[in-house]
C-alpha cells in the first residue's frame, strides 16, 4: 500500500535525478565564453612550428631526379640537413643557401641509387619542425644521357657542330630536341638534324662567325625520350669560335692550301690516297688531335697492310678512319710529297719519327684547332657521308632542316 509519505519521497528522488543530469550536461559542454586553465600554458606551449619543410624527392619514390633533388623550407629556416647513401651511411655533401631557405647536394647524384634525407628547421619563435625521405634516383635502364661535343669552355674552329650521341634510341625526337637550345652571339640561326635515333647535331647554315660565343642549354631532366626512358641532364655549356681556318686539299696538285681569316698562310705538299685507296671528297671537320697514335689497318676493315704504333701529328677527319697526319715512313723510292698519292685514304704530310722537328706536319698540327675545316677536292672517290664524323656541312641547308624534329 502506498502512503502519501512514500509518494513524496519518489517525487523528491526524481527531482534530484533531474538536477544531477543538468549538472552533468553543464560539466561536459561548458560555456562558450568560459576560460580554461590550459590557456595559461598548457595547449599554447605545445603549439606546432609554422616552418614547413619540403623535400623534392617524396618518401618511397623511385625515379627521383639526380639534378634537382633538394630541400626547401617556408616560414622558417633550415637548421640541419643530412643526406646519406642508404644502407652505407656514406654522407652526401651539400650546401645551404645564405638565407637558410634551401639546401642542395654539391654534386650530381648517382643514377639508380637509394638515398636518405633528414631535415630540421625552426620558425621565428624557435619552434622546431622535421621531415625525412627515403627515395631512389632514376635507374640507368629508365634514363638516357647524351654525350656531347664540344666541351664547356673550349675554343674550336668555325666548322665545329654541336653533336649529341644518346646512349639509348630516342623515339620522341621532338620532345628531346625542343629541350636543347643552341644560340650564337653572332645571331646566326642554328638548326638541329637527327642522324638516326641516337645522334642529334646542330649547326648554322654557314660556318660559325669567327670570335662568336655559342651557348647550349640542355634541359632534359625528366623529359621522356622513349617509352619509360627519361632524360637526366640539366646544364648550360658555352664555347668560343676561334679564328677562321679552312684548308683545301687538291688531289690533282697534291697540295694543301691553308687559309686563315681570308688570307693564305701556306701551301704545303701532301700525299693523298692511292688509286686503290682513294681519299673522300668533301668538307671534313677535325674532331680529334693526337701528338702520336697507333694506326692499324685491321681496325678499318683492311688486311695487314700496316700497323704503325707512333703515327705523329694525327688529326681525325672521319669516324671511319680518315686522318690528316704526319708520315715519317714515306719510301724514298716514291716521288717526293706533292707528286702522287700513296696512302690508304688519309692525307699525309712530311714528318719525322717522334713528332719532333721543323716539319710540315708539325706546323699544321700546331696551327690547327679541333673544329677547323679540311676540304678535299678532285679526288676520284665519293663525297664523305654527312654523319661520317662531324661532317654535316656536306648536306644542303634544306636537307639539313628536313631532318629537324622541332
Amino acid at each position: 500500500m502506498t502512503t502519501p509519505d512514500m509518494k513524496a519521497r519518489r517525487v523528491l528522488g526524481a527531482c534530484a535525478a533531474l538536477m544531477i543530469g543538468a549538472l552533468t550536461l553543464t560539466a561536459c559542454g561548458g560555456s562558450a565564453n568560459a576560460k580554461s586553465d590550459d590557456s595559461k600554458g598548457g595547449k599554447e606551449s605545445a603549439k606546432t612550428s609554422t616552418a614547413k619543410i619540403a623535400i623534392s624527392a617524396k618518401d618511397g619514390s623511385t625515379g627521383a631526379s639526380i639534378n634537382t633533388t633538394g630541400v626547401r623550407v617556408s616560414d622558417g629556416t633550415l637548421t640541419d640537413v643530412k643526406m646519406t647513401v642508404a644502407g652505407t651511411g656514406q654522407a652526401v655533401q651539400g650546401s645551404l643557401s645564405a638565407d637558410g631557405s634551401s639546401w642542395k647536394p654539391k654534386e650530381q647524384l648517382e643514377r639508380g641509387t637509394k638515398y636518405e634525407i633528414s631535415a630540421t628547421a625552426k620558425d621565428t619563435d624557435g619552434r622546431t619542425a622535421a621531415a625525412n625521405s627515403i627515395f631512389t634516383t632514376v635507374s640507368s635502364a629508365n634514363s638516357f644521357i647524351g654525350t656531347y661535343t664540344p666541351d664547356n669552355g673550349t675554343t674550336v674552329g668555325v666548322g665545329m657542330p654541336v653533336s649529341f650521341t644518346f646512349d639509348k634510341a630516342i623515339s620522341d625526337t621532338k620532345a628531346v630536341q625542343s629541350h636543347i637550345t643552341v644560340t650564337s652571339s653572332s645571331g646566326q640561326q642554328v638548326v638541329g638534324h637527327w642522324f638516326g635515333a641516337q645522334r642529334l647535331d646542330f649547326r648554322p647554315e654557314e660556318y660559325w662567325k669567327a670570335g662568336s660565343k655559342v651557348t647550349m642549354k640542355i634541359d632534359l631532366d625528366g623529359v621522356q625520350g622513349a617509352n619509360g626512358v627519361y632524360g637526366v641532364q640539366k646544364k648550360t655549356v658555352t664555347f668560343t669560335i676561334g679564328r677562321s681556318q679552312v684548308s683545301t686539299v687538291d688531289v690533282n696538285t697534291q697540295t694543301m692550301t691553308v687559309v686563315r681569316d681570308g688570307k693564305t698562310l701556306k701551301t704545303v705538299p701532301i700525299s693523298s690516297g692511292s688509286p686503290e685507296h682513294t681519299t673522300y671528297n668533301g668538307q671534313m671537320v677535325i674532331s680529334e688531335k693526337f701528338t702520336q697514335t697507333r694506326m692499324n689497318s685491321q681496325t678499318v676493315g683492311l688486311g695487314g697492310e700496316y700497323n704503325i704504333p707512333d703515327v705523329p701529328h694525327a688529326m681525325r677527319l672521319t669516324q671511319s678512319g680518315t686522318f690528316i697526319h704526319g708520315n715519317y715512313w714515306y719510301s724514298k723510292s716514291n716521288p717526293p710529297f706533292g707528286r702522287t698519292g700513296t696512302s690508304h685514304g688519309c692525307v699525309g704530310l712530311a714528318d719525322v719519327q717522334g713528332a719532333q722537328g721543323d716539319t710540315s706536319a708539325k706546323w699544321f698540327y700546331d696551327n690547327s684547332l679541333v673544329g677547323d675545316v679540311v676540304i678535299v677536292k678532285n679526288s676520284p672517290d665519293k663525297t664523305v657521308a654527312p654523319d661520317n664524323g662531324l661532317n654535316g656541312w656536306n648536306m644542303s641547308w634544306s636537307e639539313w632542316g628536313a631532318g629537324s624534329a622541332a
